[in-house]
Parts: structure tokens; sequence; C-alpha cells
């Protein structure tokens, strides 16, 4: 299924049924008079948060969305019928935006979540509504009202626990299918993550969802590259894992390039809780290891954990820090990984098989 989480939308409700203009005339009965019914109401347009989706892309191939007009009133007092109503089914975490694509309408952030966004018109009275002492024969009876007819903007924002960031080829992909089931494009070659991707990783019991988002550049927030529109993916997580490879030469400027991105797409997202991790360290030596871990604790303020995922080496004490953070559990840090402790690591993963 590809993935899409904007999209643009026209939606109208339903025009209210006209009233009826109608005359009681029965064999038996002595006096006639109006008895035209009411016009029914028109549908409504709703949205609503469903689980089993995490993609606007049925969207894609219908934009326009109309509920039913009212059923007319009738004779003997009878009222129109409401019209059918119409729903849009969405991923929990959708945001509803007015046609400017700023002002929100709504935010379904849980599963269940149904908002009316545009109400069906009222019916038209019947001529039975206008007779009076002085008009008992009224000839006349309203029109339905108008439904409502706007344009919104979906936009969605994957409910997650984690995010993943970090350049592109920091290990992003391949960190995520080494710790969850799901299987996102890996590849040798900048951008091969277009859009992101979900999985669920398990430790010590406890399962939360990780979100991998596409690689940023410097300049990302002016649409170099990809962009940072993916970023909003982020906006609802408790805590961001920031990967940088061990085979970036300046691995402080790799790290001071993603947050200045972060810092200037959403100032909110750098206050988030951030776990920095060096990944890829099975393509270093001990003593490489050693002096970047040095210069990227030196550059971010932090302790990095040193990780592969190729290997898995380290991966249990990142999952255990991101499930501390998640669920707010307070106490002593993961030790930090000493670059000793990889020194009995293969120098690659084929190497690793080989011993296996």
């Amino acid at each position: 299924m590809k993935f899409l989480d904007q999209a643009k939308v026209y939606i109208k409700s339903g025009d209210g049924g006209a009233g009826a203009i109608s005359f009681r005339r029965e064999k038996f009965i002595e006096f006639g008079g109006p008895d035209g019914g009411d016009g029914g109401r028109g549908g409504d347009v709703f949205i609503e948060a469903v689980s089993g989706l995490n993609t606007l892309i049925d969207y894609r191939y219908q934009q326009h969305f109309r509920a039913k007009t009212g059923t007319h009133g009738m004779g003997r007092n009878r009222t129109g019928a409401k019209g059918t109503d119409v729903t849009l089914k969405v991923p929990a975490g959708t945001q509803v935006f007015a046609e400017d694509n700023e002002t929100l309408l709504c935010d379904l952030s849980q599963v269940g979540q149904r908002v009316r966004i545009a109400a069906g018109g009222n019916g038209g009275f019947g001529n039975d509504y206008f007779k009076t002492s002085v008009n008992q024969s009224p000839y006349r009876a309203n029109p339905g009202l108008e439904g409502e007819e706007l344009t919104i903007w979906l936009r969605l924002k994957l409910i997650a626990d984690a995010g993943v960031v970090g350049l592109p080829n920091a290990g992003k992909s391949t960190f995520l299918a080494s710790v969850t089931a799901a299987r996102p494009k890996i590849a040798d070659y900048p951008f091969t993550t277009l859009h992101p991707n979900l999985g669920v990783a398990t430790v010590d019991g406890a399962e939360f969802v990780i979100a991998d988002i596409p690689g940023l550049i410097e300049g990302a927030h002016e649409g170099v590259g990809i962009g940072d529109r993916f970023l909003g993916h982020v906006e609802r997580t408790r805590v961001l894992l920031h990967l940088v490879s061990a085979t970036e030469e300046d691995v402080a400027y790799a790290y001071r390039t993603v947050r200045a991105e972060l810092h200037a797409y959403d100032e909110s997202l750098t206050d988030k809780p951030e776990i920095l991790a060096l990944s890829k360290i099975d393509t270093l030596s001990e003593e490489e290891l050693a002096e970047k871990l040095k210069i990227l604790g030196k550059a971010s303020g932090k302790r990095p954990l040193a990780i592969s995922a190729v290997s898995r080496a380290g991966m249990t004490p990142v999952l255990r820090q991101l499930r501390r953070e998640i669920l707010g559990i307070t106490g002593e840090e993961e030790e930090a990984p000493s670059p000793d402790r990889w020194a009995a690591l293969p120098d690659s993963y084929s190497e690793r098989q080989d011993k296996e």
C-alpha cells in the first residue's frame, strides 16, 4: 500500500427536502384542509478515526463526497426521510484543516473519535405548518435549506511512541528492520526511505511503536532534499532516537545538522527527550570508535550509545532507554557502552556469519 499523509477533499452535506403543498379531499370527511408534510433534513458529513489504517491513500482516488438530499414532504402530513450521511474514514492521528491549510478544524488522535464536519440543511415546512385561524388554506411551503460545502485538508501525523531521526544512510531503516517486524527498503544510497515506516518493538515485556523518518540534510527546512514535512510524524512521539553513522567523517557536524533542522521545523522537537546513538560501529576499529564516541559526546553533551543493527550489538540498551522514556520510568541511566565492549565483535557481518 502506498503512503499518503496529506489530501485535499471537497465535501458537501445534503440539502433539506422541500415541504409539500397538499389538501385533504376524502369522501365522507366534512372538513378538508392542508396536510402537506415537512421535508426531511439533509445528510451530514462525518469524519471518523478507525483502526487498521495508516495512510490517506484512499483520498488520492476520490476527492469529492456528497451526502444525500432529504426526502421531500408528502401529503397526509408525512415528513420526508433524512438524507443518508457520509462518513470519511481516516487513520488515528489525522488532523482536519480548512481550505487555507492553516485553520485547524479538528484533531482525531484516538480510534473511535467521530466529528461532524458539515451539517445537512434543514427540511422545509409543508403548508400544514402555515395554517392559521385567518388563513385556513395556505398555498405555500418552504424549500429545504442548502447543505454546507467546503474544501478541507486531511493531514496525517502518525501515532508512534518513538521517532528515529538522522541524516540519510544513518542506519535508521536497518535499525527498524532489526528490532521490529517491519520491512522497510534498505540500500546503500541516500534517501532510500521516501516515507515514514512504522514497527512495533518489544523489550522486557513492553511493546512500543517506532517511526522511521526519511533522512534530513542541511537546508531541509527550505525544501532541500525531500524537505522536512515528514517531521510532522514525530511531533506526537515521546522520545527521539537520533542516529549518527560511524561512517561520517565529522560526526559532530552530522549531529548538529539534524538538530538544526529539527529546531527550524518546530522548536518543541528539540525539547523532546533524545537518545543519541552512534550506528554502524562494526565498520570501525576500536581506536576509531573510541575517538568518534568522544567527539560525538563532546558535541552533544550526552553519553552516546554505540550500536550495530547488523550485528545487533548494543541494541538492547537502546531499546531499554526508549522504554524508560516512553513509560516515564526514572532511575539510573543505562551505562554508556565502552569501546572495550565491542573489541570482540567481528569487523563485518560477513565475518560474523563465517564464524557462526
